[in-house]
């Protein structure tokens, strides 16, 4: 069993103490990757919940810069400390409650090669009380509690509660923590020694709106937060009164800014966010603060005269900024699972690693396919749209991005409204050939647009290039379903407007220069049945018979002479798939409604040969035709499932109503089912005696994944990263470093080569710099040759 699909940005990355590894929280492990070339490198596997945090011991010295040691928590309430660099377990502590966030302050006074001399190392964690009913709507469920890690034990007292678990804040000295409670910001100052929860001193900062995030100066006693609407507010000399230890008399008269009795001198606001904003951050040197949000723009304040510059146009919004121990590099987190490493000060991106783009809603008034996986079941890779009207290709096997496809020419601004999006992808079953529709939503009922797309595939996997655009291809119905004809270039849209279309395509060679086929599609055929609305359409496994849905029942044509072979079904609801199973003889279709169904229909028989009353979400075929699976969804009424699985998968045989077998599953609705070709280069994966078998790939709604073979009666869990690259680009010096690397020498050309005799080209300069180094003519020579080649000879009178 193969996993993948983590989130890359659900808690923020950390920086090695020589910055040249990231180390980023992806599900229940830690992947490395390294920052020259932003390929992973090694991963931390231990826990078995989502890790939450990763904290790098810092460097004390010119040693330990080269130090690689890190502590992890996570929701299955371990503590683990590492050694990064050898993938390696030293220390793990059971909690027993879920740890949200955790910040260790003193870690810096505790280097890694003192860890074990010094006397005590604490951390503060902010732990889910489990004990406390979900349903409770005042339960105090989030606590701050501290934790002492070298004796693995909770030390007493609780700094505070709060209704759900808050992330912690700490300063780069270690010497003040933070929560956001709503509208209070609070604020712990942590004493240097030894100490007890109920000695540290706090204090709160109000607001009139609720907070979303802020962050401590490096140097001095100055904090920022931002709010949901957006605002910036920056508190000076906060905890004069309770934090300094030379009290000194202060006019209480003369602070603006700064509401009820908060400790501070003067509270500072700034807007420019026109959304919440997500992450506050200050330069190493105090001079400038930086903050992101929705907008997808970083805004670099000035701290002393509040002047702002701006980052724009980073394509989705921000989560995260995190900076290195070098000053010219920091990342960015993003929501579509991208981490940016960032070039500082002039913010270029110079690595950009992305993981499996996440799901995002579309506006109520948006209908769209549920079915929103295509599938390339032989290369194992699955296509997704994206909310910036693209298609990613993404490897199921490698867990990493192969390429994307914009399919509308349009700049995406993560604040707008969505007026256009990509509504369904269809690929053929070899991937040569891709059709994507893009809707353009109207405007007061006015100017709405349906556009169908066909791309014909590169010479490289996810490489596709626009080969005809066809507008309104069903006037101003919209298209249900798209299906390619396997071993033809021809292809079905079925539409909502009581019609389906045959599309068919002349192939042009590419020319001189080009690496695409040229492909021009055209409408073939129109077909329809008594017009009611077309809700699916397939082809059969050989492409001799064309499927088309006709609501409550399916239709039957020839598609080469588009004629109409016959009529089945009387379903329940509409029907919202169909597949073929059993080389063309047997027929599954999922209706969805008030009521719900899965049928299969016995083609022979013209009649069904039988069905459930389940909610099924997806179904998929096996290459050898005899089995096929589908994705149910557990309909509970809101009670709670067994393990969060609210979904199952079960595998069928055609003939026989009673699964073979049956898989729980968690975030079942809007999730995907594919049977996709075994992996081979893979080494340690055992696959099944038969090379006709296929493993199941099952996507859940949240895009997270899992592969596995369906006949196995024993799955052993691992994640999809297998190829690992090496943390660092090779150093090329001397020639290569100049001219690059030479190229491999085949010692049979060069032998055949030996025996063509050299012929001189009429175009001199082609061939004068040619040839071994010891055999080229002297310089003189070579460049009254060059330039003589460069005139133009005129004849003289």
């Amino acid at each position: 069993m193969i996993t993948g699909g983590q989130s890359l940005v659900s808690s923020a990355p950390a920086f090695s103490n020589d910055a040249k590894k990231l180390l980023v929280c992806t599900g229940n492990s830690v992947s490395i990757f390294s920052t020259s070339t932003g390929m992973l490198i090694t991963e931390l596997e231990g826990h078995t919940d989502r890790v939450t945090s990763v904290i790098v011991v810092p460097a004390s010295g010119p040693v330990s810069k080269f130090m690689s040691y890190c502590w992890t928590s996570s929701l299955d309430g371990n503590i683990c400390y590492w050694d990064f660099s050898a993938a390696e377990l030293i220390k793990k502590i059971n909690t027993q409650q879920p740890i949200i966030s955790m910040v260790i302050p003193s870690v810096s006074h505790h280097p890694a090669d003192n860890i074990e001399k010094e006397s005590k190392l604490y951390a503060f964690v902010s732990i889910e009380d489990t004990s406390k009913p979900v349903d409770k709507p005042k339960a105090l469920r989030g606590l701050v509690q501290l934790y002492n890690l070298t004796d693995s034990r909770w030390v007493g007292g609780l700094l505070c509660e709060t209704r759900k678990p808050q992330p912690i804040h700490v300063s780069k000295s270690g010497e003040f923590i933070g929560i956001i409670k709503k509208r209070k910001l609070f604020v712990w100052q942590i004493p240097c020694k030894r100490f007890r929860s109920d000695e540290v001193k706090k204090i709160r900062l109000h607001h009139t709106k609720n907070l979303s995030t802020f962050a401590f100066h490096p140097t001095e006693r100055v904090v920022a937060g931002g709010d949901v609407t957006g605002r910036v507010l920056i508190w000076r000399e906060f905890g004069q009164k309770k934090f300094s230890k030379n009290l000194v008399a202060r006019d209480e008269e003369e602070k603006p800014g700064v509401r009820d009795d908060d400790d501070a001198d003067s509270c500072t606001t700034w807007h420019w966010h026109a959304n919440e904003v997500k992450f506050l951050y200050f330069s190493s040197d105090g001079a400038y603060l930086y903050s992101g949000g929705k907008e997808g723009v970083i805004v670099v304040w000035q701290l002393d005269t509040g002047k702002k510059k701006f980052k724009p146009r980073l394509g989705a919004p921000l989560i995260n900024f995190t900076d290195s121990p070098d000053p010219n590099l920091s990342c960015l987190s993003c929501s579509d699972n991208q981490i940016h490493l960032v070039k500082m000060p002039t913010m270029e991106i110079i690595k950009s690693i992305s993981g499996i783009k996440l799901p995002f809603s579309f506006p109520d008034s948006c209908e769209c396919s549920t079915n929103e996986f295509a599938f390339h079941n032989e290369a194992g890779l699955v296509a997704l749209r994206t909310e910036d009207y693209c298609i990613q290709f993404f490897s199921l096997f490698d867990n990493m991005e192969v390429s994307q496809v914009q399919v509308c020419e349009r700049n995406f601004q993560p604040v707008d409204d969505v007026t256009v999006f990509v509504a369904l992808i269809a690929l053929s079953s070899d991937g040569s050939m891709m059709s994507t529709v893009d809707v353009k939503l109207p405007e007061e009922d006015l100017g709405g647009l349906v556009t169908l797309k066909f791309w014909s595939g590169g010479s490289r996997l996810g490489e596709y290039a626009l080969s005809t655009v066809i507008f309104e291809p069903h006037s101003n119905a919209q298209i249900s379903a798209i299906a390619f004809r396997p071993g033809h270039s021809m292809a079905v849209s079925s539409s909502l407007g009581g019609n389906f279309k045959v599309w068919v395509n002349s192939t042009k060679s590419p020319q001189e220069g080009q690496t695409h086929h040229k492909y021009e599609w055209r409408c073939q055929s129109v077909g329809s049945y008594k017009n009611v609305p077309m809700t699916a359409a397939t082809f059969s496994p050989d492409g001799s018979v064309l499927a088309v849905a006709a609501e409550t029942a399916f239709t039957l044509w020839d598609p080469d002479k588009n004629v109409l072979i016959a009529v089945i079904g009387n379903t329940v609801a509409p029907i919202c798939d169909l597949s073929f199973v059993a080389h063309s003889e047997y027929l599954v279709s999922i209706s969805r409604g008030l009521k719900t169904q899965l049928a299969v229909w016995n083609l022979s028989k013209l009649s069904m040969h039988w069905s459930y009353q389940i909610s099924a979400e997806a179904i998929c075929t096996a290459k050898d035709g005899s089995h096929f699976a589908i994705l149910a969804v557990n309909n509970l009424h809101g009670k709670a499932c067994k393990n969060d699985a609210d979904g199952i998968i079960l595998l069928f045989g055609v003939e026989n109503p009673i699964p073979l077998a049956t898989w729980g599953v968690r975030k079942a609705k809007g999730g995907g089912l594919a049977f996709i070709s075994p992996d081979l280069s893979i080494n340690d994966t055992k696959f099944p005696d038969e090379g006709s078998h296929s493993l199941l790939a099952y996507i859940s709604g949240d895009h997270q994944y899992v592969i596995f073979d369906p006949h196995a009666e024993v799955q052993t869990a691992r994640n999809a990263r297998t190829r690992q690259f090496p943390d660092e680009e090779p150093e090329h010096i001397g020639y290569t470093s100049i001219y690059g690397e030479l190229p491999e020498i085949d010692m049979q050309r060069e032998e055949s080569i030996s025996e063509i005799p050299f012929m001189p080209s009429e175009r001199i300069w082609e061939t004068i710099f040619t040839g071994s180094s010891h055999n080229l003519p002297p310089l003189t020579k070579l460049c009254a040759t060059f330039l003589e080649s460069l005139m133009e000879k005129s004849s003289t009178v």
